[in-house]
């Protein structure tokens, strides 16, 4: 009796445990995809609304069309880096006996990565300056706010987006490898996070360092399809 009763609770642990992963997949996996959806509007918007040269630009952007000017400064990055976590925590948890030591590093690496870049985004604060701006009665306050938007748009692509930026793409790189050595994920998740990721260190090249982020983009645009695909795949394996 009292076997069987051990038994019992084992298979219900282990049905709690394929449910857990199963709803962890599909929220991933749904992560991911949402995402990928994101990047051809962030696109879109780029083309139509390019990137004011001075502060007063910002605002007169962030005045006629709120929604373009938060989407050029960026704010659905900040969605992605939150879809991003769910997608690190699964990844996480399916390949952390590959390598336990490497993949801990990495995936905490990841999330501060994460974190970092959102910090860093200056959305809120310039939408907020943008309403002070409007308000403002004098010449000096307005000089006053123009002063604290170019320091906002200062920190915007400063010490925290630079730390944020290179832990993310070694981050990528190093779960990418551990992934490689596994059959959970195949081989063209993996690649696509290494190649995108190593192209992303582009972006410190002179001159032709945007174009080459900005390939790096559309890799990765790829390993999002790639990688939410797979994530809902294992969910169904997990049922």
């Amino acid at each position: 009796m009292v076997e069987h009763v051990v038994i019992d609770r084992q298979v219900s642990a282990e049905g709690r445990r394929r449910a857990d992963r199963r709803r962890l997949y599909q929220l991933a996996g749904i992560s991911a995809l949402v995402s990928a959806a994101l990047v051809p509007i962030q696109l879109a918007v780029f083309a139509a609304f390019p990137y004011p040269a001075t502060p007063t630009g910002w605002f007169d952007l962030l005045r006629d069309n709120p929604i373009a000017g938060l989407i050029d400064l960026d704010v659905l990055l900040v969605a992605d880096n939150v879809l991003l976590v769910p997608i690190a925590v699964a990844v996480y948890m399916t390949i952390r006996r590959a390598d336990q030591a490497t993949v801990t590093v990495a995936t905490v690496a990841w999330l501060l990565s994460i974190v970092l870049m959102i910090a860093s985004n200056p959305a809120v604060e310039m939408l907020s300056l943008t309403d002070r701006f409007q308000l403002a009665s004098s010449v000096a306050e307005r000089t006053a706010i123009m002063g604290g938007a170019e320091a906002v748009l200062a920190t915007w692509d400063g010490t925290g987006f630079q730390v944020a930026y290179l832990i993310g793409q070694l981050a990528g790189i190093a779960l990418g490898l551990v992934m490689l050595r596994g059959a959970a994920f195949g081989r063209a998740v993996p690649i696509a996070l290494i190649a995108g990721d190593a192209l992303g260190f582009g972006y410190y090249i002179p001159r032709v360092g945007l174009a080459i982020s900005a390939f790096s983009g559309i890799v990765l645009w790829i390993w999002y399809l790639l990688i939410g695909r797979r994530l809902l795949q294992l969910a169904k394996e997990a049922q």
